[in-house]
């Protein structure tokens, strides 16, 4: 993404969200391009942010939030995830739900990444439950 040929960046950035929408067509019944089908700034400003994030760790050493979970103790948390997310595994939300003493799991059947109205309505009775009475 660095590279000095816009031409060389473009490719980088049509095969970044080729992936990416692959990977999103098991939910969108490959009709759309969710990804690749943004406009040519904001796909360049998708795929860089990943990259950099993606090449730096996120700035984390490996295996840490699941290692450091555990001191979450006490702190209330709804893990939703969507059993056909191919970018972020089940087995991931799996594992923190583990880690994290007293986390709830919901797994959405019919969602992936994208989501799926099942999926926010999950969300929004999790976001009702946290919210401070007034």
């Amino acid at each position: 993404m660095e590279h000095p040929d816009p031409a060389v960046r473009e490719k980088a950035t049509a095969d970044w969200c080729a992936w990416e929408d692959a990977v999103l067509s098991g939910e969108t019944g490959g009709a759309s391009n969710p990804y690749g089908d943004r406009p040519t700034a904001a796909r360049l400003a998708f795929v860089r942010i990943c990259a950099h994030y993606f090449s730096h760790g996120a700035w984390l050493e490996e295996g840490v939030l699941l290692h450091d979970a555990g001191r979450l103790a006490g702190v209330p948390g709804v893990l939703i995830h969507g059993r056909l997310d191919l970018g972020g595994p089940l087995q991931t939300a799996w594992e923190l739900h583990r880690a994290w003493p007293g986390a709830e799991l919901i797994v959405v059947e019919n969602a992936g990444h994208l989501g799926t109205a099942e999926t926010r309505e999950h969300v929004l009775r999790a976001l009702d439950r946290f919210a401070v009475n007034s």
